[in-house]
């Protein structure tokens, strides 16, 4: 599953320790390399920061992948399909670096007052891969693909309100939908809603993207080429772009120090350091909206009492979590997802580990000598086994004796998921009322809490509705105080996203999307010097 819908990306592999990082051929690749360097790493650092270049290829390695991998722009499902649909499509909006909104292949979209009709305005001069243009009557068969009702695709899930789409004139469309959604542009961004041609074809894929496809072997390697058509003037600055799989991070760490890569994302938190210290390796350490939470279902005992999930989230001493889990590299959470939403509530208290109060509510809950659960774990994404043992760890002082079950992912994600009492997962950067729509309310695909508050629901219904943005974060923060004080997630930090690549390579900057590498917007990227 992606986060938007919703658990995507790169489940964890083996463990690439400290040890063997620096021990048998990885270190021995690293000693070789070190010799045979010979730019300055100043002057290449100089390069990297000077203008951009354009020309060569970059090979980017990245863990997972396998039989399944697709170039279909609307089921992407692993981290490597994420990685191609963003180079091969473009969507009508997307999220920036600091997680903002901003126009792509449309210029603008507007809501009527009752935001139940957005009218959305094409960019001109758009040409897909073939040279033929962008219509509006391409907008209408994407969107008209993605919801198709005998074949959903992921994206689905995200535009349940889109009741059809309306050409107006060859670059203006009109999303009808069937309940109000202020903000229904936030569907237009994500990146599974690339636009297609109307005859587009997954065998011959077709988008307007910067590159374009040369060739793909599933579960090895695809190679694409630069889009010479592409609309935004100067980019892409590489003349080729190849995304490499890799069987595990041992292996990819491996190629990076080797060299037989140029860039690989999702460094495991714990090398940070360790990759660092080589001088011809930059690493991106970029803050994101990422969280691995407990999930507390609340129609179950023992988490149906309030009282004791305050306790289980009066357990947890977040600091030491993102210190451990995280290796430091995180922000502490305060049980709230959506940290870059402009409604986010900071005027709540942060929650700290309190063992006394946690006792306290555990034994007003009939629970005086404490309470054993069973938390159900697996390596859904880095991270979150280990949270599990801290979690377990920090919770005996409250007197809750966790026995830790440890499943495979596709036993978790299998016919039990959403069934388990307490479990965890992970979600990507959100904003408030599209993560709600997709975890936190009875009809949300994934209600992994089985959260069913109607005060809390009438308050995401209102914020859909309310186009003024001040009186929709009004709402926004009214709703997570509800959250924040009966919900049943437990969001104790957010990780950030780690990436490492040559020091020849220019064009990386921090990205909060929570997608490797700059939100594997390579159009941005160029070769400083050759290799």
């Amino acid at each position: 599953m992606t986060p938007e819908f919703p658990h995507s990306s790169s489940h964890l592999r083996p463990a690439l320790t400290r040890r063997s990082l620096l021990g048998g051929g990885v270190a021995l690749g690293l000693g070789v390399l070190l010799t045979a360097c010979t730019s300055p790493e100043s002057t290449i650092e100089a390069l990297a920061t000077g203008d951009p270049v354009s020309g060569g290829r970059l090979r980017v390695g990245l863990a997972g992948g396998g039989a399944s991998d697709t170039l279909d722009a609307h089921v992407p499902v692993g981290t490597l399909d994420i990685a191609r649909v963003v180079n091969l499509y473009e969507p009508l909006f997307y999220w920036d670096d600091v997680y903002k909104l901003q126009p792509r292949l449309a210029t603008k979209a507007m809501p009527n007052e009752s935001a139940t009709l957005w009218t959305v305005t094409l960019r001109d001069g758009v040409l897909f891969h073939d040279g033929r243009p962008l219509t509006a009557a391409d907008v209408v068969a994407t969107f008209e693909r993605i919801t198709d009702p005998d074949d959903p695709k992921a994206g689905a899930a995200g535009l349940a309100e889109l009741d059809h789409v309306e050409v107006i004139d060859n670059l203006t469309v009109a999303f009808h939908l069937s309940t109000p959604l202020a903000t229904f542009d936030d569907s237009l961004a994500q990146y599974m809603n690339g636009i297609v041609p109307a005859d587009y074809d997954p065998a011959s894929p077709i988008g307007t993207g910067p590159f374009k496809v040369d060739s793909f072997t599933a579960g090895r390697r695809s190679v694409f080429m630069r889009n010479d058509d592409y609309w935004q003037g100067g980019e892409p600055y590489l003349d080729e772009l190849e995304i490499l799989n890799f069987n595990d991070e041992d292996a990819l760490i491996n190629a990076l120090l080797s060299t037989q890569v140029d860039a690989v994302g999702q460094v495991p938190l714990s090398l940070l350091e360790v990759i660092g210290a080589d001088p011809r390796i930059a690493v991106l350490n970029s803050e994101t909206g990422t969280w691995l939470p407990f999930t507390m279902r609340v129609d179950k005992a023992p988490f149906d009492d309030k009282r004791v999930r305050q306790a289980f989230r009066l357990a947890v001493d977040r600091p030491q979590m993102v210190e451990q889990v995280l290796s430091g590299n995180g922000t502490v959470g305060n049980d709230l997802y959506a940290p870059f939403d402009p409604g986010y509530n900071t005027s709540l208290p942060q929650r700290k580990q309190d063992v006394t109060e946690a006792k306290r509510l555990l034994a007003d809950a009939g629970y005086p000598d404490g309470i054993d659960v069973e938390l159900v774990t697996a390596p859904i994404q880095a991270g979150v086994v280990e949270a599990a043992q801290v979690f377990a760890q920090q919770a005996t002082a409250a007197g809750i004796r966790v026995k830790i079950r440890k499943v495979d992912v596709t036993t978790f994600f299998g016919d039990s998921y959403l069934e388990w009492p307490f479990a965890q997962d992970f979600w990507y950067t959100r904003n408030f009322i599209s993560q709600s729509g997709q975890g936190s309310l009875p009809n949300s695909p994934f209600n992994e809490t089985h959260w069913d508050d109607p005060e809390f629901q009438s308050l995401i219904e209102q914020a859909k509705e309310t186009v003024d943005a001040d009186k929709r974060n009004a709402l926004v923060a009214e709703a997570q105080k509800i959250e924040y004080e009966k919900g049943g997630y437990i969001v104790w930090g957010f990780a950030n996203q780690a990436d490492a690549y040559q020091k020849y390579v220019a064009g990386l900057v921090e990205n909060r999307t929570g997608l490797p590498l700059s939100g594997f917007e390579f159009r941005r990227v160029w070769m400083a010097v050759e290799k």
